[in-house]
């Protein structure tokens, strides 16, 4: 599904608005066609009404924006050994094989159905991200032939760093979307 699809969007909004556009699409029609067809141009909602499901049931199942906060500043206190085994521990629940690396820029290989992602998250405290510790992941990346790589941050990337990152199509893992991994991690066990 393309990221910025209709039905992307709703699945990204509240559940309730998706059920708002299938009422609104069951009312015009039948409103507006003669009473034999509009039954058919009412199932035109059909599809929201499943996408207005599934939204809700993912976001009954996320974890409150309490939680997510709870568990940043777990995080951000946390040594960079702790940290590392709880993104590990992570990221194996979702079924991914992990490999520790000591290279610049390169901290964890996370390898899933033959495709290689290259981690870099040992500056994951720091308080400003520039280009450089992106540009070591990218060589990193390019050195180890992975074909994504993942920068882990706490804070956001300043202007420069975020714009270099999407130009090199870097995936930036931000504080919320690390709690929400870790926090999925922990609803599991």
């Amino acid at each position: 599904m393309a990221e910025n699809s209709l039905f992307a969007v709703l699945m990204r909004s509240r559940w309730w608005i998706s059920f708002a556009i299938c009422a609104a699409v069951v009312l015009v029609s039948l409103a507006v066609f003669p009473k034999d067809i509009s039954p058919f141009a009412a199932l035109g909602a059909f599809p929201f009404f499943i996408v207005g499901c599934i939204a809700c049931y993912r976001q009954l199942r996320a974890p409150s924006p309490a939680r997510l906060e709870q568990i940043q500043q777990v995080i951000a206190e946390q040594s960079w050994a702790d940290f590392s085994a709880q993104l590990q521990t992570a990221w194996q629940a979702e079924g991914y094989e992990i490999q520790r690396l000591n290279q610049a820029g390169a901290d964890l290989l996370l390898t899933r159905n033959g495709q290689t992602s290259v981690v870099g998250a040992r500056r994951w405290k720091a308080a400003a991200h520039g280009v450089e510790p992106l540009r070591e992941l990218q060589a990193a990346q390019a050195r180890l032939k992975a074909d994504l790589g993942v920068y882990v941050a706490l804070q956001p990337l300043g202007e420069n760093a975020a714009s270099w990152a999407a130009q090199h199509q870097l995936v930036v893992l931000d504080a919320k979307s690390i709690a929400t991994l870790i926090a999925k991690n922990q609803k599991k066990s």
